[in-house]
């Protein structure tokens, strides 16, 4: 396999996924969390993106097609459900459900969503193993995109396990600033999938 191919493969899944992004982004939505609550939650969510990203980097638009969605269809989903996401961390309501909370085992896990589905795993990072994987047919191909892809996934582990230490730094104040920003970024960022689903259509100009 070329090496460029891993360097190209790397620095695309990298900058899609954005584990550096991600990382305050774990921390808001795990506030208030213990280090084992996160360990779990970061190891299944790194888990089912990897699951996922495998299945369309093997089977590709074949996934979608199968139950008839299209991936302009799956971003304005993904969208919508991501700007659900932060309207909770704009207005705090996720942290007043856990505080309403007794056992914090209880409280909501966004290990499947938002952060395996569409944070890790979303529509760029899908389309973007779709389309390395089909840059190379074969069990070669497919094996390098997987590795490169589960590099990447490992870097996202690395990094949220972390996240106690940036929590720590920043104190509780500094974490509901970010988390404020942060729901401001992620409106944005559902507005954008929504509109490059519209554009996919057709619709957008």
């Amino acid at each position: 396999m070329d090496q460029a191919f891993f360097i190209t493969a790397f620095v695309t899944l990298f900058v899609i996924i954005d584990p550096i992004g991600l990382t305050p982004l774990f921390v808001a939505l795990t506030q208030g969390m213990s280090t084992r609550a996160r360990r779990v939650i970061a190891l299944r969510s790194c888990g089912i993106a990897a699951l996922l990203l495998c299945l369309f980097a093997a089977f590709g638009e074949a996934v979608l097609g199968f139950v008839g969605i299209s991936m302009p269809a799956f971003r304005i989903a993904g969208g919508i459900l991501l700007f659900l996401t932060a309207l909770d961390m704009l207005f705090e309501r996720r942290t007043k459900r856990r505080e309403d909370q007794a056992d914090e085992d209880d409280g909501p896990d966004p290990s499947v969503f938002p952060l395996a589905i569409p944070l890790i795993a979303g529509p760029g990072a899908i389309a973007s193993v779709i389309l390395l994987a089909g840059q190379n047919p074969g069990p070669e191909g497919l094996a390098a995109t997987i590795a490169v892809m589960l590099a990447v996934l490992l870097i996202v582990l690395v990094l949220f396990a972390m996240a106690g230490l940036l929590e720590r730094a920043l104190g509780k104040t500094g974490i509901n600033v970010v988390t404020r920003l942060l729901g401001m970024l992620l409106a944005a960022l559902s507005v954008q999938f929504v509109l490059d689903g519209l554009r996919g259509f057709g619709l957008g100009g």
